[in-house]
């Protein structure tokens, strides 16, 4: 089973088993993870489930989209180049390294 590592701002990590198919935004959600709100339900209508993905997950994750891109010029926090919304990144077989910025809203 995988997990999903989130990395909080303050450096603490919690580790969380996740389903393949679930999203990470959806896996954070269900298990109470602090810093991601996903506060539009995965409806790619929000920008609060912002996270870095780690370098090494980058390619298996794949790219933003246009909504996904456009969404992410909304975010709270500075967008950087490993910015993703939590909502698209679908989990496969494998785990995933995510920090959580310092803001959602």
């Amino acid at each position: 089973m995988p997990k999903v590592f989130y990395t909080q701002p303050d450096g603490t990590v919690v580790a969380v088993a996740a389903s393949p198919g679930d999203s990470v935004m959806a896996t954070a959600v269900r298990n109470g993870v602090s810093g991601v709100v996903g506060q539009c339900g995965g409806s790619l209508s929000c920008a609060t489930c912002h996270v870095y993905v780690d370098e090494a997950h980058r390619d298996e994750l794949g790219t933003p989209g246009e909504d996904e891109d456009e969404m992410l010029d909304c975010t709270a926090s500075d967008r950087e180049d490993s910015s993703r919304l939590s909502c698209q990144l679908i989990i496969g077989e494998g785990d995933v390294h995510v920090t959580v910025p310092p803001e959602q809203l």
